[in-house]
């Protein structure tokens, strides 16, 4: 019994020194800038991993962009290249990616929590495996996924929006069109927000 308890944390411990801490991107600023405007994307190395962030500028205030972000379950009616958001736990969720011909699908399976202070609101996830979904044939399986939503509100009705996000792609993508695809995802993902809160 005590060696069962030792391999689960043995085990528990790699996971832990594996997964991606994004927080800790506050500590970098090696950021590389690939499109200076409104939407301002760049990435970053950590881990041996591309994480990206978009950032911008919303005139709206955090409480409304908080309740679409947390609102989980309406995501492929926000974020139009989500093909499906399904809930599996209290704060695990399923998600599909379309990707453009020829590629297939993307997948992953994040558990996510929500941080909210007098400064900020903090949306952060990473991935997880769940019995309920098993890797399918059909789909790419981000099993790196993490990120995270950050919104600091800079006055009474304009929240500072940053989205961050693992930018690996995996599978059959090529490693040359990474530059672009963090862009489109960037700018889609801002954009998208900002039609939902004009609704």
């Amino acid at each position: 019994m005590k060696k069962i308890s030792i391999l689960i944390i043995i085990l528990f411990s790699i996971q832990v020194l594996f997964s991606l801490d994004i927080s800790r991107l506050n500590e970098s600023n090696n950021w590389e800038i690939i499109q200076d405007e409104q939407i301002l994307i760049g990435w970053t190395e950590m881990s041996g991993f591309p994480i990206c962030k978009a950032t911008a500028m919303l005139p709206y205030p955090l409480e409304s962009i908080s309740a679409i972000i947390k609102d989980v379950d309406n995501y492929t009616n926000v974020f139009l290249r989500l093909t499906e958001s399904q809930s599996l736990e209290n704060d695990v969720i399923y998600i599909v990616l379309d990707m453009p011909f020829p590629f297939s699908s993307r997948d992953y399976i994040i558990r996510y929590t929500k941080e909210k202070s007098d400064s900020k609101w903090v949306f952060r996830f990473t991935a997880v495996t769940h019995q309920d979904v098993p890797i399918m044939k059909e789909n790419v399986r981000l099993i790196n996924a993490a990120g995270e939503w950050n919104l600091k509100p800079s006055s009474e009705n304009e929240t500072m929006v940053t989205y961050i996000w693992n930018g690996e792609l995996r599978g059959d993508f090529p490693k040359w069109a990474y530059s672009r695809a963090w862009k489109t995802q960037g700018n889609e993902m801002m954009e998208w927000l900002k039609d939902a809160l004009g609704d």
